[in-house]
């Protein structure tokens, strides 16, 4: 169940930057984020309110919730459309892969989880792989004022999603149903969202291409409701820090991707980069198998009575 999770949150959002592409133009980003998780929250919410499986939250509850949405559906996004002004994509790619780093800095300080050396390998190896994989992006970039404030926006992207995980492995621990909390925390994020639009004086307008509506609708179902949900649930089944480490995959299956329609060519260099990520992929979740004790020999005379 853990491989399929993983597997399935790796392969969405990993495809999720040629919708997000397609939103780029007319609508500001701002208003295409809210549009995103306000029609996410609101399927969501309905579907499972149909159902009967929308739980009911205490007001704490609902207050965490808000916190969560604010970290994940939010200022996560905010800040790393405002880092893609100043930072290559790349550069961002490997700062929010920190966000295994940032997992297992932030599950020791509020669930008291260890540090294990495998996580640390896995994670130098990954970050390693990250760095080779968008060096000639990195390499481009001068130091200035301008770079300097796009890393900053980005790791303060990275925390706040490390956060909503942290508070998502909360809820999962006292019980909470994960689709409600997911539900709800969209909603407030698509909420917070729209105050940022409304007091940046942001226009309204919506893009009604099919392109357009077709890359909402994937973000909001797939990306979002789907996605979310794999992630989340393989926070709770597996840890923050190791689930964590599929941030590291998604570029490998996007750059997968433009290799097929972009025409993208990989250098050795990334191709050194590719196989350290899976290294690292290998080192976090290879488990050997237990090896069965040899069943105790029975002497030639057969077994001895009891005295």
């Amino acid at each position: 169940m853990n491989l399929i999770l993983y597997a399935a949150t790796v392969l969405i959002w990993g495809t999720t930057w040629i919708a997000i592409a397609f939103q780029v133009g007319e609508v500001p980003v701002m208003l295409s984020v809210f549009y995103r998780f306000a029609l996410a929250a609101g399927l969501l919410l309905l579907w499972l309110a149909l159902r009967g499986r929308l739980r009911r939250l205490g007001a704490r509850d609902h207050l965490l919730c808000a916190l969560q949405g604010l970290c994940v559906f939010c200022l996560n996004f905010y800040f790393f459309y405002t880092a893609a002004a100043y930072i290559t994509s790349g550069l961002i790619a490997v700062v929010f892969s920190m966000a295994v780093l940032f997992n297992a800095a932030n599950g020791v300080l509020f669930f008291r989880q260890a540090i294990t050396p495998r996580l640390l390998v896995a994670a130098a190896l990954g970050l390693v792989g990250m760095l080779c994989l968008f060096w000639p992006e990195i390499r481009r970039e001068a130091l200035g004022s301008g770079v300097l404030l796009g890393l900053g926006c980005a790791l303060l992207g990275t925390y706040g999603f490390s956060l909503g995980n942290m508070l998502s492995l909360r809820h999962q621990r006292r019980g909470l149903d994960l689709l409600s909390t997911n539900a709800y925390a969209m909603a407030y994020g698509a909420l917070l969202m729209l105050a940022l639009v409304l007091a940046s004086g942001t226009p309204f307008t919506l893009d009604t291409s099919p392109s357009y509506l077709g890359a909402l609708v994937y973000l909001a179902v797939f990306g979002s409701v789907v996605g979310f949900g794999t992630y989340f649930a393989l926070v709770g089944r597996i840890g923050a820090g190791p689930a964590a480490y599929a941030t590291l995959l998604f570029p490998v299956v996007a750059l997968g991707i433009s290799t097929l329609v972009e025409d993208y060519r990989w250098t050795p260099l990334a191709l050194i980069g590719l196989v350290t990520i899976l290294v690292g992929n290998a080192v976090m979740f290879y488990r050997p198998r237990a090896r069965m004790p040899a069943p105790e020999s029975q002497s030639a005379s057969g077994p001895r009575s009891a005295v």
